[in-house]
């Protein structure tokens, strides 16, 4: 069994990597290539554990499972909020064949589904971005960001004092390597008036800004909220949204209160999602229509992704000679 560790996923495994990863996913899942049971949830003292599993089919044929359990107040201790482990399996065996630091993976994965949806739905001329929150996946999601927009300006926002100015200190030579000034955002309004592409990353439980305050033609990635009692986004912005997706219907709707909560309001019909990422990715949905409209993706999360990036991390791995082998 292969042990990957953080640093040798980040010696193979670049963002762009992950962002191909997760697009051979979405078809995947389009093309009903996979099996991906709903995740199952175990509410344990102080957060919740998932257990993800899933089988993808066509050219990469693996299953695998990641374990990540959601921890609030693990930030106080200095460990990661979702920590989580991905395991794979061999294709003939069906033995653990590799197991990798799913906290790092998902990082990345997670990130990667913003840069997809930013790709394919953010205005070409997209110079200033705005990202909420500061933890353990927001640096991974600037990356994204920066990986497919020309991106001028990110404003960083978070209500706990000195993050955001914390956070711009210490990533700010990755902004730079790509033309991007850091700027803390004193308060939600100044980080999202003028932007053009909005990320939330966020435990928040309800709203981190108002949807009055977007400019027509921004696109926003929704991803911290992962139950149907929390939302990052308010009704406001869901009212205004031109058009809907959504990384995987079923989860969404399942767990996404960023919709589910305007829906119960009456302010949010299912036909406004005009499809998911895959649908999109195939052609069979159209995109953004006009410079004006604003754009929303709503993602939750769900295996087909994990196994992806892990099986295509395996392969760049075992090339390179990364990894520790142990036996089982």
């Amino acid at each position: 069994m292969l042990l990957l560790r953080r640093d040798d996923i980040r010696a193979v495994f670049s963002m762009r990597d992950a962002i191909e990863a997760d697009k051979e996913a979405f078809v995947a899942q389009t093309r009903g290539e996979t099996r991906v049971p709903l995740r199952g949830a175990v509410d344990v003292p102080g957060g919740q554990s998932l257990f993800m599993p899933a089988y993808v089919g066509g050219a990469v044929d693996r299953c695998g499972i990641k374990i990540v359990t959601v921890m609030p107040h693990n930030g106080a201790r200095g460990k990661p909020v979702v920590p989580a482990t991905v395991a794979l399996l061999d294709r003939e065996t069906g033995e653990v064949e590799a197991l990798l630091d799913g906290t790092t993976l998902t990082q990345m994965r997670t990130a990667a589904v913003s840069g997809v949806a930013t790709e394919l739905l953010a205005r070409e001329d997209a110079r200033v971005g705005a990202l909420f929150g500061t933890g353990g996946q927001a640096e991974c999601q600037l990356e994204a960001l920066l990986a497919v927009r020309s991106l001028e300006e990110v404003r960083i926002f978070d209500p706990l004092p000195g993050r955001a100015e914390a956070f711009a200190t210490r990533c700010a030579p990755r902004g730079e390597r790509s033309g991007a000034r850091l700027i803390p955002a004193a308060t939600p309004a100044d980080a999202v008036r003028g932007a053009d592409v909005i990320t939330t990353v966020t435990t928040s439980a309800t709203p981190v800004f108002r949807g009055d305050d977007v400019a027509p033609g921004v696109h926003v990635n929704a991803v911290g909220s992962y139950t149907p009692d929390r939302r990052e986004l308010d009704s406001t912005l869901m009212e205004r949204a031109g058009r809907v997706f959504v990384d995987h219907r079923e989860a969404v709707l399942a767990e996404a209160g960023d919709l589910l909560i305007p829906l119960a309001e009456g302010r949010f019909s299912l036909d406004r999602i005009v499809g998911d990422l895959g649908e999109l990715l195939e052609g069979r949905v159209v995109g953004r229509t006009s410079p004006e409209e604003i754009t929303v993706m709503k993602t939750v999360g769900f295996a087909t992704l994990d196994v992806v990036a892990a099986a295509r991390v395996l392969e760049k791995a075992r090339a390179a000679g990364r990894g520790e082998e142990v036996a089982w």
